[in-house]
């Protein structure tokens, strides 16, 4: 089946953006013509490719083929690269990471080879317990996730594991904790989570405790560094990396309120087994430096 590369890309550019205007004014067409060559596309498949929706959606079918086209894309890219010689050869490297890792190894042990490579990131910042659906979806052709299995025609690397402590200012400890942890306590004190997809102090609470996911009070603060600067603050308490805490884990503004229950989250670094080559020099290193940084399983 010969796939027409502007209907292609037409299909990128909808799902890449979740809309058929949005994609119309990136290809400098209007939406009626992007439509158009979406539905021919689908009549060549024989069905729908995407899921009209807001945002728009692949179907299962659409995830199949954006798998594709997304691989394709990159060794293309990979191929003009090395055309172009090694002054121009810069390329782009579309993968998911999740936050704590972006905001403690992932740039300052990657920079090097990043630039030495010529990479430019394209990066989708998600839950590690979620960003392994953007591999599924198509979306990206990397990703560091917490889930263990490999899909089909994939590979999963152990890197490592990323350890966290439940961590409160010493005020705050004072204020929502003064005889230490018990169940009453907190269900009444406020914990800060990255997002409503973070569920490390959920599962922690319920484990310890029996409370339920709506059993406490919570803040949503998305950013690693405002969150860690909010619960040094005293508005509330968390889970905070090791790797992130650096010199406030050995002053006297955080606690860490279990130290007997450290909670370790195992990440995998997901990639398709048919990459470029450039692609795959970079997933190498990726899980080199993600095994140097990480504490081993």
């Amino acid at each position: 089946m010969d796939i027409n590369a502007k209907q292609a890309t037409a299909l990128l550019a909808v799902l890449d953006t979740g809309s058929f205007e949005k994609a119309a004014a990136r290809l400098h067409l209007t939406a009626s013509a992007v439509s158009q060559r979406i539905r021919t596309l689908e009549s060549q498949f024989g069905g729908p490719l995407v899921i009209r929706n807001r945002p728009c959606l692949p179907t299962t079918t659409g995830m199949r083929l954006l798998q594709y086209l997304r691989r394709a894309s990159q060794l293309e890219a990979d191929f003009v690269a090395d055309l172009a010689g090694p002054e121009d050869a810069l390329w782009t490297a579309v993968v998911a990471v999740n936050a704590d890792t972006l905001s403690t190894w992932f740039f300052p042990e990657l920079v090097e080879v990043l630039l030495k490579e010529n990479v430019l990131l394209d990066l989708t910042v998600d839950d590690q317990a979620h960003t392994h659906r953007s591999l599924e979806t198509g979306r990206t052709i990397g990703c560091i996730s917490s889930e263990p299995r490999a899909m089909r025609g994939c590979s999963a690397a152990l890197m490592g594991v990323m350890r966290y402590r439940l961590m409160a200012s010493l005020a705050f400890k004072a204020r929502w904790f003064p005889q230490g942890m018990t169940r009453q306590a907190a269900a009444q004190a406020p914990v800060i989570a990255h997002t409503r997809k973070d569920d490390l102090q959920s599962r922690f609470l319920k484990l310890q405790f029996g409370l339920l996911p709506d059993g406490f009070p919570r803040h949503y603060v998305p950013i690693p560094g405002p969150r860690l600067l909010a619960i040094e603050q005293g508005l509330g308490y968390g889970m905070v990396p090791e790797l992130q805490l650096g010199k406030f884990f050995t002053q006297t503004e955080l606690i860490d309120l279990a130290p007997q229950h450290p909670t370790d989250v195992a990440l995998y670094w997901h990639s398709w087994d048919v990459q470029s080559p450039r692609m795959a020099s970079l997933c190498k290193r990726i899980v080199e430096t993600g095994r140097k940084s990480l504490r081993a399983l």
